[in-house]
């Protein structure tokens, strides 16, 4: 059925990601790639951050667009919740680290970081953007949150940013639970 709908989604010229999400079970791919918080640049690193606890890593399509600046915000305002709960959030895009450092600060409001998305991380998360069914070189908009083990608990894949805070919050609360 999933296929269906993309297939319907590609004829229709819609965005969407290039395949299937991650499942949740699966075991997350491991990576280390510049990061930003609070305008400072520094190594992020997923094995040792799932070491700390959970981690929501959030991939978004472009840093300073609308969609992209509203969902950073919302994350930004339920850090202290995610922090509560003993998990970080990591955004991740593929936008050079210049523009991150920016992002971290204005929008993010230096409460999580966000990192730079390699074509390795990307193809590694299935989460190229397909649009007319050409790759337009940015992610989808898909959240992952993975438990501490690794394991991806949770995979929600919207263009739409609102439903990504409240879902991954709430699947981290189930983790600690």
């Amino acid at each position: 059925m999933r296929k269906l709908a993309f297939a319907a989604a590609l004829a229709l010229g819609l965005s969407v990601p290039a395949s299937a999400d991650l499942p949740e079970g699966a075991k997350a791919p491991l990576f280390s790639t510049q990061a930003a918080l609070a305008g400072k640049e520094y190594g992020f690193n997923l094995r040792s951050a799932l070491a700390k606890g959970p981690v929501v890593l959030y991939f978004y399509p472009k840093a300073f667009t609308k969609g992209c600046t509203l969902e950073a915000n919302a994350f930004a305002e339920a850090m202290p919740e995610f922090k509560a709960l003993g998990a970080s959030v990591v955004g991740m895009s593929n936008d050079d680290i210049e523009t991150l450092k920016r992002f971290s600060v204005e929008e993010c409001r230096d409460a999580f970081a966000v990192g730079v998305a390699s074509r390795k991380i990307i193809d590694a998360y299935d989460v190229a953007l397909v649009r007319d069914g050409k790759d337009t070189g940015v992610t989808s908009r898909t959240s992952y949150v993975i438990s501490q083990s690794g394991e991806i608990v949770m995979v929600h894949s919207d263009m739409d940013y609102r439903d990504h805070v409240r879902m991954t919050l709430q699947a981290v609360r189930n983790l600690t639970n």
